[in-house]
């Protein structure tokens, strides 16, 4: 056997399996959340940071947004009721937004 010949084919060969390997072992991701759930989350979350950037009433860096199968969990700090009620609300007019829980703390 010319091992020169077949070497592109052996290397071939391993890429695609790397490659499969790699594919199913992405095809599920935190506790059995599939890839699409897992986008749809991270979209819901950058939008709900993007309407806290883009309301003056809400301080962005200091509320954290995560998201888990539609439902937000907010968390952190904020100056009044007012903006932790605004948070939540920002939160919830979201698409896909199937919960909101707001731990956020009001500062004294």
């Amino acid at each position: 056997m010319n091992y020169r010949k077949s070497s592109p084919f052996i290397l071939s060969a391993f890429m695609l399996a790397i490659a499969t390997l790699s594919a199913t072992g992405c095809a599920v991701s935190r506790g059995q959340e599939s890839v699409g759930s897992y986008i749809d989350d991270a979209t819901i979350t950058t939008q709900v940071k993007a309407r806290f950037i883009d309301n003056k009433q809400v301080d962005a860096s200091s509320i954290k947004v995560e998201t888990l199968k539609g439902t937000v969990m907010l968390s952190g700090f904020a100056k009044s009721s007012t903006e932790r009620s605004t948070a939540e609300s920002l939160a919830w007019g979201v698409k896909g937004v199937t919960s909101v829980r707001n731990e956020v703390a009001v500062r004294p």
